[in-house]
């Protein structure tokens, strides 16, 4: 077990930031050669190092979303978690990597696949060269220790922009800073109802009868927005609240937007979150997160995530999407659409949830409202599949947190399973 929090330490040393997984990546390639495993690495920068004869694939994605301080990562215990000090923990995928350093460590008979660019679309995935030895896949990015997930959502990245009318004035200007927010997955923590900044911003803005000057909220695609920063003129002082610390700048002569109302009407009347509701499986079927709005080189734009658990609303949602944004002129497009996972057998997973039952009676077969792997790779081959993982909480945020107690748990679900498969 301290090997293992061993193994996560370390990688939070090395930065990994998705699109900046180079270090990381050399890491694992070393650390896997040194456990004498064959070791190939494709174009995508996937990582496959094997030994033996494997009988099941452990796979994990090796970037991870930094958020505040990251990468610079200064990770400590608190109350039975491990957390890290302004900044985003990493343990999503991190604590799933550490668990296959020490399987390569420990198994003779052993197969692992390190992913790349997971956060940002499932890059990895997607351009997956590699031909896996195992036909058993047990991926290990869930965040829930008493499930083991058998399908999970699709999702599309959706943009759009709008050129800016801008002309400058002389008026009284204000800096909102935003505050408080707790942000979060955009499918995990969809269903908490987390305020969103970039959506309080428009309504504070609206309500006070301001004008933009600038504006900038929102951290990652796959994330609730947390933070939020805007310069805009009002006709009469603002009051803080308290999601917005307020600055007066004075009178001040600057460009603004004459077009602040179409942005503000934009997000102000996009309706952020869960869309539709699943009561047989009990999750969210449909979502969508309203992620980024920031200014750049004279146009304004938008990016969000959309996510379904059905091909037909995945499809659905981003076409009304599209269009939400074009009836506005705007400028739009989509990319990185992928389906939902819907595993038809369900063999292995049962299997797997045997070897958890022994550990917690109340363990059951689930599928998720966030992306995964499981479903790209096995289209690309023949696989079963599931994935488990231990308890995350708000990754994606600066809040996350990893539950210690239920990494050894998963530790010992997983190594009784492999010493079965040697």
């Amino acid at each position: 077990m301290q090997e293992i929090i061993q193994n996560f330490k370390q990688i939070t040393q090395i930065p990994h930031c998705s699109f900046q997984t180079e270090q990381l990546q050399k890491f694992l390639i070393d650390f896997a050669k040194e456990q004498n495993c064959e070791v190939k690495i494709d174009k995508a920068g996937n990582i496959h190092a094997y030994k033996g004869k494997p009988k099941i694939c452990l796979q994990s994605h090796y970037d991870m979303v930094c958020m505040g301080e990251a990468p610079n990562i200064q990770m400590y215990e608190e109350n039975g978690y491990l957390k890290a000090k302004n900044s985003s923990l990493g343990a999503d995928n991190g604590i799933g990597v550490s668990l296959m350093m020490q399987a390569l460590k420990e198994f003779e008979n052993i197969e692992c696949l390190f992913t790349n660019n997971e956060e940002v679309g499932l890059c990895g995935a997607n351009d997956l060269q590699h031909s896996l030895i195992a036909n058993k896949l047990l991926n290990l990015d869930h965040e829930s220790d008493d499930e083991v997930v058998i399908g999970c959502a699709g999702g599309v990245d959706i943009f759009a922009n709008l050129a800016l009318e801008l002309d400058e004035k002389e008026e009284e200007c204000y800096e909102l800073q935003a505050v408080g927010f707790k942000g979060g997955h955009s499918g995990i923590d969809i269903i908490k109802n987390i305020k969103n900044s970039i959506k309080e911003a428009a309504l504070f803005i609206s309500q006070n009868h301001g004008e933009i000057c600038e504006f900038n909220g929102g951290e990652r695609i796959n994330s609730i927005p947390k933070h939020a920063k805007i310069i805009a003129f009002f006709k009469n002082p603002p009051k803080e609240n308290d999601n917005f610390k307020i600055k007066s700048l004075g009178k001040i002569k600057r460009s603004y937007y004459k077009n602040s109302n179409i942005i503000l009407n934009l997000i102000n009347a996009f309706a952020q979150g869960v869309r539709t509701f699943n009561h047989h499986l009990n999750l969210v079927q449909t979502s969508i997160n309203l992620s980024l709005a920031y200014e750049k080189d004279g146009k304004f734009y938008f990016e969000l995530f959309a996510r379904s658990n059905d091909l037909k609303e995945l499809q659905n949602i981003e076409f009304e999407t599209l269009t939400y944004f074009k009836m506005q002129n705007c400028q739009t497009s989509s990319a990185n659409f992928y389906p939902p996972w819907a595993n038809k057998d369900t063999k292995f997973g049962e299997e797997i949830l045997n070897y958890f039952k022994k550990e917690d009676e109340k363990a059951k077969l689930y599928t998720i409202h966030a992306g995964l792997e499981c479903g790209i790779i096995s289209e690309k081959q023949p696989l079963e599949c599931c994935s488990i993982g231990p308890n995350i909480y708000s990754p994606h945020s600066t809040d996350e947190k990893c539950e210690i107690a239920s990494i050894e748990k998963i530790s010992k679900i997983l190594f009784n399973i492999l010493k079965d498969y040697q």
